[in-house]
């Protein structure tokens, strides 16, 4: 199985999209299968090898994206509690300030 590179034009065009739900994750394997296999060869081996080989690196990328995602999410909650510190110190804060 060819495995898709950080600048393939199916993974970008799959990235593009948007896709919010599995059922249209699911639709855009289907559809770029049937033009995969149409570009390729009209037997029914090439189309369920087309869809085999998208399906598994949609997949790949979809998790590429939820893992870039979290670091994003990960790197900005690091850098709120090194500016804001953790729970514990802004309920002290807060508890403090209500005292005054």
């Amino acid at each position: 199985m060819e495995k898709w590179h950080d600048h393939s034009l199916l993974r970008q065009e799959l990235v593009d999209r948007r896709c919010r739900t599995a059922d249209e994750v699911a639709m855009w394997v289907k559809d770029t299968a049937k033009r995969s296999a149409q570009n390729t060869a009209s037997n029914p081996s090439a189309m369920s090898s087309a869809y085999a080989m998208i399906s598994a690196n949609a997949a790949l990328v979809l998790i590429n994206v939820a893992c870039g995602l979290l670091n994003r999410q990960i790197s900005a909650l690091a850098n709120e509690f090194e500016q804001k510190g953790g729970f514990s110190e802004r309920m002290y804060r807060v508890r403090s300030n209500r005292r005054k």
